[in-house]
């Protein structure tokens, strides 16, 4: 099961690096809220890991976890990516949802 929105990422030239900002829609739910209408707790559901490849080669892995907000927006620098770079971001949930983009760096 894949986000319904698309995830968003961007970048841009910051001192000299490249910053990377990854949107990626998700409901990022705790397991501790209780839905309205049925006082049943909503079920745990939340990114688990987010990985970046700088032109086909590891870069970055994030390990979250449930108390990371609703649509999160991670950020970070590379030093060595350029203008015309390639990257590819993948997640994967506690549910076995993923979702995968790509850009090109622009600074």
């Amino acid at each position: 099961m894949a986000a319904k929105k698309p995830m968003r990422i961007r970048t841009r030239t910051q001192e000299g690096q490249i910053e990377v900002q990854i949107l990626i829609p998700h409901p990022m739910e705790t397991g501790q809220r209780t839905d309205k209408q049925t006082k049943q707790k909503i079920p745990a559901h939340f990114i688990q890991q987010v990985t970046v490849e700088h032109n086909g080669k590891f870069a970055v892995q994030l390990n979250t976890g449930a108390a990371v907000s609703e649509d999160p927006l991670f950020g970070f620098r590379l030093k060595d990516a350029k203008n015309g770079d390639k990257l590819k971001v993948t997640w994967s949930d506690n549910k076995g949802a993923s979702g995968s983009g790509e850009t090109v760096v622009e600074g």
